[in-house]
């Protein structure tokens, strides 16, 4: 009984006890734990600024096609620089760099 006495008598009381055993059991033990919330909160920031990187890239599309919509031989020059298509009387030479 003697290690009982060293207890001060504030931990003694059931409110106290019960409320130190929540905040144990919330910050720890629970689903939604301390630990679980901050690995949530830096994915949230790591899918914000992916989002703000895919932005960037919508408006680009956007500014292309207004461009091509406007100008009939952007559609070729796509078709040459990336498909690799060719008139009939040309050749084409791929260099490596």
């Amino acid at each position: 009984m003697k290690i009982l006495s060293n207890i001060p008598p504030v931990l003694k009381n059931k409110y106290v006890l019960t409320i130190i055993g929540f905040a144990v059991w919330m910050l720890f033990v629970d689903r939604n734990d301390f630990i679980t919330q901050i690995s949530r909160f830096k994915k949230l920031n790591e899918l914000k600024s992916s989002s703000t990187y895919y932005d960037q890239k919508i408006e680009t599309a956007k500014t292309e096609l207004e461009k091509r919509k406007n100008d009939p031989s952007a559609y070729e020059r796509l078709a040459r620089e990336n498909y690799y298509m060719k008139r009939d009387n040309e050749d084409i030479f791929l260099f490596n760099e």
